[in-house]
């Protein structure tokens, strides 16, 4: 069915997922704000990102416009991580999770209007079933509804981060775009802790790490946004964004195993929350193979 070269990447694409799968427990096991956590974590990002593309002499250089679409990005991308903390500290990691997972629906309705085709029924349905999921986790967890809120929020900046990367890295190199969406997100998310602060509205967390706080920070920074962020940026020329996206489905999978392993009972979730990811998980899976058939396509893979 795949290639070699499509299934490495694909895989690929699992790995990175699977990191992503554990920026939520780290948000929990830091203890400065969500809005100061993003703000480190993108300063960190994109001093490490000037530092490779110095290094590897890539350009830095791209045309006004486009630094601008990328520094807008990186508004939405930086809007995105705060609402995705935010949800996980007033709920769990695994409701967090599993709300993140609706990007498919979203995603599915976004990337039509923007790239100018019609609305496929199958990614539609798809992203239907993955919602039908999320519904069956919000039935049966409703005190966890204001973090399945901010984790929709949140799934809804993703599809437009990833659809409006998807066509940026068609013409611009993957380090160079995140580079300057880091850049954007760095000042986004600095104006917010002001605001925060002066307002008052971080409801007494700190905004300065400790020091167990940056070893954390760094891991984001350097791990899931320079490395894993940049790499799925890459695969963006391979894969089209709804299958990108269909793929991130995984995450509260992975993130949900994790989160149990590292907090244990605290993580428990009822058997219908299990049953609702788990409708998520097969619309994750059906995509690959219907595809095929519903749209007679070879290969999903490597065409856009």
């Amino acid at each position: 069915m795949f290639s070699p070269t499509a299934l490495r990447s694909y895989l690929h694409l699992h790995f990175l997922v699977l990191i992503w799968g554990f920026t939520a427990i780290v948000g929990l096991m830091v203890t400065i704000s969500p809005v100061s956590l993003v703000f480190y974590r993108t300063l960190f990002a994109a001093i490490g990102l000037g530092a490779i593309i110095f290094f590897k002499k890539k350009q830095f250089k791209a045309d006004n416009k486009d630094i601008i679409r990328m520094l807008a990005v990186g508004f939405i991308l930086s809007a995105h991580w705060m609402l995705f903390f935010a949800s996980a500290r007033v709920s769990t990691a695994s409701v967090c999770l599993a709300g993140m997972a609706t990007t498919s629906l979203w995603t599915s309705l976004i990337e039509p209007l923007v790239n100018k085709r019609s609305i496929r029924p199958l990614e539609v349905g798809l992203g239907i079933l993955a919602f039908a999921g999320l519904y069956v986790v919000f039935k049966f967890e409703f005190d966890h509804a204001l973090g399945l809120m901010l984790a929709l929020a949140s799934a809804l900046l993703a599809a437009m981060f990833t659809v409006a990367n998807s066509r940026l890295v068609q013409r611009i190199d993957a380090y160079t775009i995140t580079f300057y969406e880091m850049i954007g997100a760095t000042f986004f998310s600095l104006i917010f802790v002001v605001i925060f602060e002066w307002q008052g509205w971080s409801g007494g967390e700190p905004y300065i790490p400790v020091a167990k706080d940056w070893v954390w920070i760094l891991f984001l920074a350097l791990i899931c946004t320079v490395y894993a962020s940049t790499m799925a940026t890459q695969l963006m020329r391979q894969f089209s964004a709804y299958l990108i996206n269909l793929t991130i489905n995984l995450e509260p999978v992975y993130g949900i195993a994790l989160a149990f392993f590292f907090f244990g009972e605290k993580e428990r979730m009822t058997s219908e929350f299990y049953m609702g990811t788990l409708l998520i998980l097969l619309a994750v899976l059906l995509y690959p193979l219907l595809i095929n058939t519903v749209l007679g396509k070879k290969s999903t893979l490597t065409e856009k």
